[in-house]
Order: C-alpha cells, then sequence, then structure tokens
C-alpha cells in the first residue's frame, strides 16, 4: 500500500520561488512517518519545495493543515479527490474548524493523531476508513520521529526537535491553549536525547519547537542536566517569566540554550491585560529579565503584535525603538491574528469587528492584511505600520548596532548578519503574499 504525505505552502505567487525562512523541516510529517508501519510505502511532497506530481499513483493522501495553510490545502486535496484519491486531513485547523475541513476530506482527523494512527492505517488496509477520527492527548511516549521522508531536501539547517507540548497561559489570542486545553506536557528525556544523538552529527544548532519551553519550570529544571551533558546548541520558545529567575537562565545556558523566542506582544500594560497575558506584567516588566537573558549570553527573537484596542500610532515606533535598545538578535512585528477557536476571534465575531467571514478562505485576503476592524485605527494603519516596523529593525544601521549586542556567543555571532539580511530581503516578498496559489484555477472540489 502506498500513502503520501503532503505539507501544503501557504501560497504561492506567480512566477515566484516560495520564502526562504518559512522552509524549515515540517516536524509533524516526521512524526506521522515514524507512526506509520514500515510495510507501507511512504512519499513526501513539500508544496513549499517542489512541484507535487498529483498522477503520481498513490493509495490515499495525509495532508496537515494550519490556519494560514487551508486555502491551500483544500486546492491540494481538490487535486488529489478529482483522481479519485482519498484526502485524510488533520493538524490544529482541522481541530479548530471541523465542519469547514471536513467539506474537503474524505476522512478527517481532530485532536493529536499518535493514539489513533495505528487505526486509521489498518482502516486503510481495508479500505475501511471512517468519516472521521478523534484524537485524544497520551503522554507522548507514542512519539516516534522518523525524518527519512526529509532526505534530499533543502531545509534551513536547523534541527526541530520537540520536547513538550502544550501552555497553560490563558491568552486570547493563541489557538495553542485551545487545541492542548491549557495543559502541558513534557516529552521523555531519553527520546529526545535520542534523537540528538541521530542528528547532531548533521546539524549544528536544534530549535526546541515546544509551544513553551518553561510550560513547566519544574520539568524544565530536571531535563537540563541532561541536555547539558548532550553538548549541543538550542534555541526554543518560551514566556518572559521564566527569565526573571535568574538561576534557571544560567542552566538554560550551561544546558547549551543560545536563543529564545519570547512574545512581548505590546509595551502596554492595558493591552495585555486585554490579551490576558498579565505574565508579562510580573516584576515589573520586560527589563529585568531581558538582563538576564544578557548576562548570559542568550540571544533574543522578540514578538510583537499590533492592532489591541489601546494601540496608537506611536505603538510601532515605540516597539522598533525598544527592540533596538536591548539588542535584540532578530524580531517579528505582525498585526494581532484572530485565529478561529480561540477567546479572541469569538471577541471580534460578537462585537462585529471581523473584515472577513473567513479570512483565510477570502480571495480578497492576502499575508499583512489586518483581518478585523481596531478600536482606534485603521486596518491600513495597522498593516503600514507593521511593515515601516520591519524596514526600521532591519535596516543596515539597526542591524550593524544590533550586531554588538550579539557577539558573546561566536556560532550566534557567525550567523548574525546572514539570519538579518535574510530578513532584510524578504521584507517585501512577505506583503500582500497571497493564501492559496495564484496559478491554481476551478473550483474546489467538496467530498460531501
Amino acid at each position: 500500500m502506498r500513502l503520501t504525505f503532503i505539507h501544503p505552502a501557504i501560497g504561492h505567487r506567480k512566477n515566484e520561488s516560495y520564502l526562504r525562512s518559512w522552509q524549515m523541516e515540517p516536524l509533524p510529517v516526521a512524526t506521522l512517518k515514524g507512526l506509520t508501519p514500515a510495510d507501507i510505502e511512504t512519499r513526501f511532497y513539500d508544496d513549499r519545495l517542489e512541484l507535487i506530481p498529483f498522477d503520481a499513483p498513490t493509495d490515499a493522501v495525509a495532508i496537515s493543515v494550519e490556519t494560514y495553510t487551508a486555502k491551500r490545502a483544500y486546492q491540494i486535496a481538490s487535486e488529489y479527490r478529482k483522481r479519485g484519491v482519498p484526502v485524510i486531513m488533520g493538524g490544529f485547523h482541522a481541530t479548530l474548524v471541523p465542519n469547514e475541513v471536513a467539506r474537503y476530506a474524505d476522512t478527517l482527523v481532530t485532536g493529536e493523531a499518535e493514539a489513533i494512527w495505528n487505526e486509521v492505517i489498518d482502516d486503510l488496509r481495508h479500505n475501511t476508513l471512517k468519516s472521521h477520527y478523534q484524537g485524544y492527548q497520551t503522554d507522548l511516549t507514542q512519539v516516534q520521529v522518523d525524518r527519512s521522508l526529509f532526505k534530499g531536501k533543502r531545509y534551513l539547517p536547523i534541527g526541530l526537535i520537540e520536547t513538550g507540548r502544550g501552555c497553560r497561559f490563558p491568552c486570547e489570542f493563541c489557538a495553542v491553549q485551545t487545541f492542548y486545553q491549557r495543559r502541558y506536557r513534557r516529552r521523555d528525556i531519553d527520546s529526545v536525547l535520542k534523537e540528538l544523538s541521530l542528528l547532531k552529527q548533521e546539524k549544528k544548532i536544534f530549535f526546541f519547537v515546544d509551544d513553551n519551553f518553561a510550560g513547566s519550570l519544574r520539568e524544565s529544571r530536571e531535563i537540563l542536566p541532561e541536555l547539558a551533558q548532550a553538548g549541543v546548541r538550542w534555541v526554543t520558545q518560551m514566556s518572559i517569566n521564566a527569565a526573571h529567575d535568574e538561576t534557571f537562565v544560567q542552566q538554560l545556558a550551561h544546558a547549551g540554550c543560545r536563543g529564545v523566542l519570547i512574545g512581548f506582544e505590546s509595551l502596554n500594560e492595558d493591552n495585555l491585560r486585554q490579551m490576558n497575558k498579565q505574565v508579562n506584567t510580573i516584576q515589573g516588566g520586560f527589563g529585568s529579565a531581558l538582563a538576564n537573558l544578557r548576562k548570559h549570553g542568550i540571544a533574543v527573537y522578540g514578538t510583537f503584535v499590533f492592532g489591541y484596542d489601546h494601540d496608537t500610532p506611536e505603538s510601532f515606533g515605540e516597539a522598533v525603538s525598544y527592540a533596538r535598545e536591548q539588542g535584540m538578535y532578530i524580531a517579528a512585528f505582525n498585526h494581532m491574528t484572530p485565529f478561529p477557536g480561540t477567546p479572541l476571534y469569538t471577541r471580534l465575531e460578537r462585537e462585529k469587528r471581523l473584515r472577513f467571514e473567513h479570512w483565510w478562505l477570502d480571495d480578497n485576503y492576502h499575508y499583512n492584511d489586518l483581518p478585523f476592524f481596531p478600536a482606534h485605527l485603521t486596518p491600513q494603519q495597522v498593516t503600514d505600520g507593521c511593515l515601516e516596523a520591519r524596514h526600521a529593525f532591519y535596516n543596515w544601521r539597526s542591524i550593524f548596532q544590533r550586531s554588538w549586542h550579539n557577539r558573546s556567543d561566536f556560532f550566534m555571532f557567525r550567523n548574525y548578519f546572514p539570519i538579518n539580511m535574510m530578513h532584510h530581503n524578504e521584507i517585501s516578498s512577505r506583503n500582500g503574499y497571497p493564501l492559496g496559489d495564484e496559478n491554481w484555477s476551478g473550483p474546489l472540489l467538496e467530498a460531501k
């Protein structure tokens, strides 16, 4: 039996290659491959890197769907379904809006797939696929990653590894709390170390893709000594509260952590309260936490969002100035995105502030458009403000100025300029990027 995995792109512009910074290894595909019996012939096509051979023989297609990739995923599904190939769809978006995704899939998988993937495969063998499989949360011992599908594909040279899932914070805008029900689970450290040992000869740095590496400080502390012995460099995502604990930051650095992505979101405390992200206001704000990270040589990737009710035209420049003054390694300046299934989406829908009924499917929506009406700014002001912020942060003067703050670790400093140049070069390319393939035509083929 033959099974084809597909990772859809956000979209494609006519006559343009896909953005390089969006070309990381798709870890969910490797996880499903690890759960698939060895006697099943598997193929994998990454829509971001290669053309999909829709006419290649296969018995079924599995597609993981995110909100930003949903439109393209439905286009791909339509191509296979009109060829008589059954389509299995899962992923975050499938759980957030199952009724929508079910329209374009023969089989829908909601929740986490690890616990029920064997059942899906067995039904596929016997030609008895159900229309819906409901996954559930496990202790993550069933996670088995097989990256053989990535061989020969030109991804960014960073190894992705999962050490935990979920986050306990109730941030209004975050789909993670909806999908994982505000539960945090740590993966078995022996499995993580096994993955690291297999990959450390070919990868120089790793990205622990956890939604919040500090989702449990106690459990994080327990695995740091083991990571220190592994002798690898890594970056991760975590909440700012953990950086207020200097002992923990020191342990991070000793364990090989070289950088952290932190969601600062806003410099305005009223915005943070409205986001339900009061964790960002503890112990007087960001200052002491950033000082701890600097002291121990951990670079910062800061993310800021705009469009909340207390933003003003000055908010964009203030965020850029702060990120530059703090010497952030890189930073993101994006509009707030109301993902379906989140409290933010529900609130904006109730307040009749959504600009599009389903922005991720609307032909008039493009990347960096604001999907809702802000309280005191226009949608265009937010779009323009984000774009100007990126230009200001990634101009040459800012890049050279910030390099001085990021020279303590030779490996990170060596990669500082290439990474910042990549972001500098892609600012205009990202703006207005289409959701879905501009070259694709025809109606989406619904399953029901």
